[in-house]
């Protein structure tokens, strides 16, 4: 499918003065400024999510660290299912602020408290701090809201750590994992990395720098956790894998999903035709990504409502 005509035109715009500067090219601060601005921007004038309250939080981390946590609720009450949500960002960028829209979306769509974490960044906290910061959050969790079906989901770098999280926490009771555009293959050798090298927002020399600040010693991006291609997938609960056309990650993804079936998961694919990585947080200005992130959410509650019954 022909790429969404709004996101070409986004795309040209951006590139009227040029290619836009990549990450490695800024420092650290500027990307995460440039990435926050540009979330942040894409937010509704009015908000989404009118009808959900939000409050602080903090899970106890490793070494006596804390996590801070957003924790939004429905106004409505009665909230049956909980979701502990992974940010997206390369482990580098993005905070609770980046992705309050898409939090907000979830709790009002899926009537379920949602609970993201702001877990430490790269490079300042390089792996495993990230993980270590989100099976604290899943923890607390799944202890602040006992017998509630309980979702664990993430965009991008927060959709391999959710599933990082999953497959180190194996005791918990997960309803389901919702896994957005997930990053598995720090080789990034799959194909839709070189059809989709360049000039689709996310390049493949983006996410060679994001795997640097996150793992700078190769010897561990063998790691399970990272290369997440080769863990053991088996026993996981019910996976929704949603991907974009236009994404480097495309391939690694779905490579994830026929490795997931192999090994008995319950998975479903949900591709995201003319789209591009990061149309999660485009919600509020790409009709097409709203669609889209709509059809995504509708069948993790399609999901959950089978198990319920």
């Amino acid at each position: 499918m022909p790429l969404d005509r709004l996101l070409r035109h986004l795309i040209a715009w951006q590139s009227l003065d040029g290619p836009p500067v990549p990450d490695r090219d800024l420092t650290v601060a500027e990307a995460r400024e440039r990435y926050l601005a540009n979330a942040v921007r894409t937010r509704r004038e009015q908000d989404a999510g009118q009808d959900v309250t939000a409050e602080a939080g903090q899970a106890d981390g490793p070494d006596g660290t804390a996590v801070p946590l957003r924790v939004y609720t429905p106004r409505s009450g009665g909230a049956r299912r909980v979701l502990t949500y992974l940010h997206g960002g390369g482990w580098v960028l993005g905070d609770l602020d980046s992705h309050d829209e898409v939090c907000r979306v979830l709790a009002a769509s899926l009537d379920a408290v949602v609970v993201a974490a702001d877990y430490r960044l790269a490079p300042e906290f390089p792996f495993p701090a990230q993980l270590h910061d989100a099976v604290a959050a899943v923890r607390w969790t799944a202890g602040a809201f006992p017998g509630r079906a309980h979702v664990l989901a993430g965009d991008s770098a927060g959709a391999s750590l959710a599933l990082g999280t999953a497959l180190r926490e194996r005791d918990l009771p997960y309803a389901a994992l919702l896994l957005v555009y997930p990053p598995v293959d720090p080789s990034l050798t799959y194909a839709s990395a070189s059809e989709c090298a360049k000039g689709y927002l996310l390049g493949v020399d983006d996410m060679a720098w994001n795997y640097d600040q996150y793992v700078p010693d190769p010897r561990l991006r063998a790691d399970p956790a990272v290369d997440l291609l080769e863990a053991d997938l088996r026993g996981l609960p019910p996976v929704l894998v949603a991907t974009a056309e236009y994404d480097p990650l495309r391939d690694e993804a779905v490579e994830l999903v026929a490795r997931m079936s192999a090994a008995g998961v319950d998975v479903a694919h949900l591709p995201g035709e003319g789209l591009v990585h990061g149309y999660f947080l485009m919600q509020a200005t790409v009709p097409a990504a709203a669609a889209r992130a709509r059809q995504v959410i509708g069948e993790l509650d399609a999901l959950l409502s089978a198990a319920e019954k």
